[in-house]
């Protein structure tokens, strides 16, 4: 599996001996403990000594799993591994949910320290996200797609269009007219959401075989052999149809979370800045 060019697999969750999930439960039971230990007279806030110290954290956090997105990119540079910065961009991000809320010492309101925290875990959330659908979707597109391309799948389709008109054309004008249908008004993707839902509940290739199927037995002699076969080849590209709109499908999952997570990481670096500054403003 592949996410923007870094490979994707299981072993990235246990990589170098699950290093970066010990060093993110580290740094959080450290802050748990001092939290718990740290008993301000006005109690925990992001104002005390150990709120700036966990905001400080939470700050470089946000830039160094922010980077990810630009480091992933250029490769052969800087000393980590991508694999290295994958697996800490995943255990160092829930561990900055965890700092980020005892620093804020869950003091919330309608302000840009709030936002800002709302964005960040806007972002953390569609991280984990994706990561469940590249853990998971590439695995059921290969199976879906059975060593075959969507080229390959749209190829095959074609062809068994031409095959399709052949059978039809012994037949009368009424399977003639519903072939003609299902060939120029079949569609695969689509709008965003007939992309995400993989399926065209209105597909006409589905109703000509439905239709096709039901008038079969009218038939009698070459013509019912004719249909028998048609019924086979429609039945055959609505198989075809399902395969290649579950890929547009998986493809689609593997893109769509980025839309969300990307817009809401930019927002959340100008959210944090402006909390910088508004600290440092009134301290």
């Amino acid at each position: 599996m592949k996410l923007a060019g870094v490979s994707i697999h299981k072993s990235i969750i246990e990589y170098r001996g699950f290093f970066y999930l010990k060093l993110a439960a580290g740094l959080v039971l450290l802050s748990v403990a001092a939290y718990w230990v740290h008993q301000p007279l006005a109690g925990p806030n992001g104002g005390t000594w150990l709120g700036y110290t966990l905001g400080t954290i939470g700050a470089l956090l946000i830039v160094w799993l922010a980077w990810f997105g630009i480091r992933k990119r250029r490769y052969g540079v800087g000393r980590l591994l991508l694999e290295d910065w994958l697996s800490g961009h995943i255990y160092l991000g829930v561990a900055l949910l965890i700092i980020a809320t005892l620093h804020s010492g869950f003091q919330f309101g309608w302000n840009v320290h709030t936002l800002a925290y709302v964005l960040m875990v806007g972002v953390i959330v569609s991280g984990a996200f994706g990561l469940l659908v590249y853990l998971r979707v590439p695995a059921l597109r290969t199976e879906n797609r059975q060593n075959m391309s969507l080229d390959d799948m749209m190829a095959l389709i074609a062809g068994l269009s031409k095959e399709i008109y052949q059978a039809a054309s012994t037949l009368d004008d009424e399977v003639g007219q519903l072939v003609q249908e299902a060939d120029q008004r079949t569609r695969i993707g689509g709008g965003f959401w007939r992309q995400l839902s993989g399926t065209d509940p209105h597909c006409a290739t589905t109703r000509a075989l439905n239709k096709v199927r039901a008038r079969a037995e009218q038939f009698s002699g070459a013509d019912a052999d004719a249909a028998r076969q048609l019924v086979t080849l429609l039945a055959r590209k609505v198989e075809l149809l399902a395969r290649a709109r579950r890929d547009v499908r998986h493809h689609a999952l593997l893109k769509v979370w980025l839309y969300f997570h990307v817009p809401m990481t930019v927002g959340l670096i100008a959210a944090l800045l402006i909390h910088i500054f508004v600290v440092f403003l009134y301290w």
